[in-house]
Parts: C-alpha cells; sequence; structure tokens
C-alpha cells in the first residue's frame, strides 16, 4: 500500500460523525473523518488513514471556529482516548448524541419516535466511578504510564490525572503510576480497574483491582497494602481470570452504592458491572419506571437485570418483578440484594438469552410489562422469542443507538408496535458515546 501523503490539506467540515469526528470531503468526493473539527469549522488536516469508503484525518488548524468550540479542559485531550469532545460545548454534545440516536432510528430502523424525550443529564465532570486503567512500563521513559490507551492504542496515554473520573481516582493517576513503577512485577501488571461505592467510615468505598501476570513478591504486596492504606482504598488482586479476584487488603470489605430514592442498597464485588455515572443512574431508573408506568397489581419482566438496577426499585411500586440475566454471579447477588433490602417480590434467574428460553419455567409466566437493558448487541434475538402480545408496554434501554434501531424496526415494522417516545441519556459526558431509552406500546387496530 502507498504511503499516506500527510501534507495539510483546507478541510470544510459539515457533519459529524457518530464517534465524534468532523465530516468532510477531499476534492475527490471521498468522505474524510476530521478528529478534533466540528461543523461549521474550517480547518487544516492531516491525513492518519485510508479506509475504502473515507479516509481519516486529524486537525493541525482550525481556521474558522464554530461558535460552539470551547477549550478543552484536559491537556492530554486529542491525545488520550478517554473523551472525544471536551472541544464542544456541553450543549451541544448531548444535542449531538440526539441526532445520532434520531439518524440511526431513522436509516436502521425506518422509524420515527412520536415524541423525542428530553435528554437527561448530570454533573460532565468526576463522574466515572467504574472503569480500567492500562499499564506499561516505558523503558525509553524510564516510567510505568498508568492511563486510558491514546488514540492510538498500542500506546498509554501518558496523564497525571483525569477530569472525568471520580476525584478520589482521578487526582492519584500520578500516584499510581510511581507506586506501580517502584514494584518489582512492574513490567508484569498490564491493567488496574476502579470501582466506587458508597464511602464508609475509614474506608472510601472505592476498590482497584491489580491484573498481574507473575506471583508478587511480599514486598509488592506491602507496597500495595501500604497504599490502600494511605488512602483508604481496597486492594484486590486478579492473577488470573474473573474467578481468581480475591482481596489484598482489608481482608474483609463490603462495597455498595445506595439508590435513596427507593431505600435501597446494593452490594457488588470489584468486577462486577454497574452504572459508570452513579447521578445518572438513579435519573435514569427513575426515567424509565415512569415511561414503563408499572401498576401495583402488575408483574414486569426485566432482562439483563445485572445486579437488579431496575429490578430492585420496581419491586417498591409493583406486585411482582422477575430479572434474567445471563451471568450467574450477578444473579447471585442480585438475589442476595432482593433478601438484603427485603424484596421477597423480585425474583432472579440465571439464563443465555442469546438461545432457546422456550425451556425456563419463567418463559410460560404471564407478564403485563417489559423492561429490558441489553449489552451493544441489542435484543433481537430474545425479542423474537418473547410472546410480545401479552406486555401492555415494553421500556428499552440502550447502550449502543444502532442496535436500539435495528430492534426498534422489528417491533414496529414486524410486530406492530408503536414507538411512543426515544430519547438520549449523558451516561459519558465528553465522550461519543450514546445512552438512550425508548418507549413501545402495542399498536392499535
Amino acid at each position: 500500500m502507498a504511503r499516506i501523503d500527510q501534507t495539510p490539506f483546507e478541510a470544510e467540515i459539515t457533519g459529524l460523525t457518530h464517534d465524534g469526528r468532523g465530516v468532510a470531503r477531499r476534492e475527490n468526493g471521498k468522505a474524510v473523518f476530521v478528529a478534533g473539527a466540528l461543523p461549521g469549522e474550517r480547518v487544516m488536516a492531516s491525513q492518519t488513514g485510508r479506509n475504502r469508503n473515507f479516509d481519516e484525518a486529524r486537525t493541525v488548524e482550525v481556521l474558522v471556529a464554530a461558535p460552539e468550540r470551547v477549550e478543552p479542559r484536559c491537556a492530554h485531550f486529542g491525545v488520550c482516548s478517554g473523551c472525544a469532545m471536551q472541544h464542544y460545548a456541553e450543549d451541544q454534545q448531548i444535542l449531538a448524541k440526539q441526532n445520532v440516536l434520531l439518524e440511526n432510528l431513522s436509516r436502521i430502523g425506518h422509524v420515527t419516535p412520536e415524541t423525542v424525550l428530553p435528554p437527561l443529564t448530570d454533573a460532565s465532570w468526576g463522574y466515572r466511578r467504574k472503569g480500567r486503567f492500562s499499564v506499561r512500563r516505558v523503558d525509553k521513559k524510564d516510567k510505568t504510564l498508568v492511563g486510558f490507551r491514546e488514540v492510538d492504542p498500542r500506546f498509554v496515554a501518558d496523564v497525571s490525572f483525569c477530569h472525568t473520573v471520580i476525584p478520589e481516582i482521578g487526582d492519584k493517576v500520578a500516584a499510581l503510576a510511581t507506586l506501580v513503577d517502584g514494584l518489582q512485577a512492574r513490567k508484569d501488571i498490564p491493567q488496574i480497574e476502579f470501582i466506587a461505592g458508597d464511602p464508609q467510615p475509614d474506608f472510601s468505598g472505592i476498590a482497584l483491582t491489580v491484573r498481574h501476570l507473575s506471583p508478587l513478591s511480599d514486598a509488592d504486596k506491602a507496597a500495595l497494602v501500604a497504599f490502600g492504606q494511605r488512602h483508604a482504598f481496597a486492594i484486590f488482586l486478579q492473577p488470573g481470570g474473573v474467578d481468581s479476584v480475591h482481596p489484598l487488603w482489608p481482608e474483609q470489605v463490603d462495597l455498595a452504592f445506595s439508590l435513596s430514592e427507593w431505600n435501597l442498597e446494593f452490594k457488588f464485588r470489584p468486577l462486577d458491572f454497574i452504572q459508570v455515572n452513579a447521578g445518572l443512574n438513579g435519573k435514569m431508573i427513575r426515567s424509565a419506571l415512569d415511561l414503563l408506568d408499572a401498576q401495583p397489581d402488575e408483574r414486569v419482566l426485566d432482562l439483563f437485570c445485572g445486579l437488579g438496577n431496575f429490578t430492585l426499585p420496581l419491586a417498591r411500586t409493583v406486585r411482582e418483578v422477575v430479572g434474567v440475566e445471563g451471568e450467574a454471579g450477578l444473579v447471585l447477588r442480585a438475589r442476595e440484594n432482593a433478601v438484603h433490602n427485603n424484596l421477597p417480590n423480585a425474583q432472579f434467574h440465571a439464563a443465555d438469552l442469546g438461545k432457546d428460553l422456550s425451556g425456563h419455567t419463567w418463559m410460560r409466566e404471564g407478564f403485563d410489562k417489559l423492561l429490558l437493558d441489553p449489552p451493544r448487541s441489542g435484543a433481537d434475538f430474545v425479542l423474537t422469542q418473547l410472546p410480545l402480545k401479552q406486555f401492555k408496554r415494553i421500556v428499552y434501554v440502550s447502550c449502543h443507538p444502532a442496535s436500539l434501531a435495528r430492534d426498534a424496526g422489528y417491533l414496529v415494522n414486524e410486530r406492530g408496535w408503536k414507538l411512543k417516545a426515544a430519547g438520549v441519556m449523558d451516561m459519558f459526558p465528553h465522550t461519543a458515546h450514546v445512552e438512550s431509552i425508548a418507549m413501545f406500546e402495542p399498536g392499535r387496530g
């Protein structure tokens, strides 16, 4: 393949891609996606990649700036891949995400919501309570890097802090790098995961899980314990797969977060899935429950339920709710959380929702409403298996608008449902990630 000509060229930006890059056209009409450029701008760009249908480039200089352009808060913006839209005014970021959702619904699903819901937003900085830092010892720099991957994923961004991570962790990225650099096993630690629950007496509520590819020496363990004690972090070790995770210090710790509106406390383990943005999560649950409008005498099915993030709040208001999840460990903890919160009307079952479900007893029991929060791949298979006629309403929470659009097209165009409402939720401000919610009702006639 011929080498890419990186000579800067002038580009008029006419749109925005789903991942936050500006859209322009080359002289030959070929689309080019320009990182760091916004709609309405004229920029000098340098090509970085070539594909069959489009080229890739980065902004070298902004010749005419859009009024929505702002100064990125983070000095590492444009190098670190953790954020893609810090240069875009926050009120415009969420509108761009709304446009992505509506465009996907129209283009992929051939559907239009009767109502576009107002976007849900919360704090836009210091919100990320769960994540994974990559770790790499770089001998040429004589230092260990801890952070998110660079835009070029072969490299770890050389950062000392992160504005989007909760401050208790985001302000200690440099300290983490110093800690790992002082370990004998510093070349055998590829990642550190963090997760935060509610603070407790003498404990920040934060757990770090250190992945290590070789056994740790007593000296390394002592250094990790000292770091945990100094910052009131729980330290877990992961020498192998997920099942190998175990506490280093303290020997016993309870991680938990609360949903005060429903008087609930969720206990979890350090690698469990919890929603990244605690403030937005509460608003999302309230929105989902309002859209579902479940009544006290109704029975609700909650698919892809995880720890019971929606299931247990629903259990406060309905006769019975059944949560189904593919990961057995999450189902076990969901059951424990139902007992912990004294909710005997919440049942949980483990099932692979991508396979035949006809043999499961819960499938043969009647339901009034359906709530689902699938992974990025969506819920197309399970929707084809459900007896949809039993449901009076469906609420679909989505982390990938293309999957939602595909599934909405199936419900509306093949099964006769109506897309009554849809909207976006800013779970990950300053990134291009689009979280959305949709409500469906049976078609009439």
